[in-house]
């Protein structure tokens, strides 16, 4: 299993993308993230192949549904032998309760996280959708949620990370999205970190996709954002 804590989403719309850039990167320096649209069009076939070539693998497909649909998914994202998965703390405590049983206990089970609030979501989008209060109180009742619902992390932004690191406490995973270098796009993420200041924050591993995989050397990317890890420096 990797010790890094970079987790690459692989967002291509084909497997052949995905695999040429897997064949890359070396799964001592990264895992991967397989989303919605790459697994909607590659199926569980990638994730084989992925973790054949040594790759811990991050499904990312964000179950929301009745407790015993989501059970019956997280049973069989098990079976793929992914390292994590994820619901919507949004589903509620009976859903994420049935999705933590159904992933079973031992030390080969995979991680199971829940996702708070999309990082692509600001003010305007959150107070349309109904929830009242800032971000930052969404979020933290969210993850309090779904730690008493017995799940082992969440996905959150990295700008709650201290927040959340202080109300869970040190054993509950932070996982971060909307990670972004310095001299990178924001693209479409709003509330972003950059990937030193994020572990500095609490952070225990970061989702990074179109700074690496978009780079014109994805390789010396990953390099570099790794670098800036070890190093600690957040500016």
């Amino acid at each position: 299993m990797s010790a890094s804590r970079i987790i690459v989403a692989l967002d291509f719309p084909t497997a052949a993308e995905a695999i040429t850039f897997s064949r890359r990167v070396n799964p001592q320096d990264c895992r991967l993230k397989v989303g919605k649209e790459l697994f909607t069009a590659a199926g569980p076939a990638l994730i084989e192949t992925l973790s054949k070539q040594g790759f811990d693998i991050f499904l990312d497909l964000k179950f929301h549904d009745i407790p015993n649909t989501v059970a019956g998914a997280c049973r069989a994202a098990v079976q793929l032998g992914v390292w994590m998965l994820n619901v919507h703390a949004s589903g509620g405590r009976a859903m994420m309760e049935a999705a933590r049983e159904a992933v079973g206990a031992g030390a080969g089970r995979p991680l199971l996280i829940a996702v708070t609030l999309l990082t692509s979501m600001g003010p305007q989008e959150i107070a349309e959708v109904g929830i009242v209060g800032d971000a930052a109180g969404a979020v933290r009742r969210l993850a309090l949620l779904t730690q008493s619902s017995g799940l082992d992390g969440v996905v959150c932004s990295a700008q709650e990370s201290a927040l959340l690191r202080a109300a869970c406490g040190p054993g509950f995973k932070l996982v971060t999205p909307g990670i972004r270098p310095a001299s990178s796009s924001k693209d479409d993420q709003q509330r972003v970190m950059t990937p030193a200041a994020a572990i500095a924050a609490g952070s225990d591993y970061l989702v990074i996709g179109r700074p690496v995989t978009q780079a014109a050397d994805p390789v010396a990317a990953l390099a570099a954002i790794n670098r800036e890890i070890s190093s600690g420096k957040t500016a």
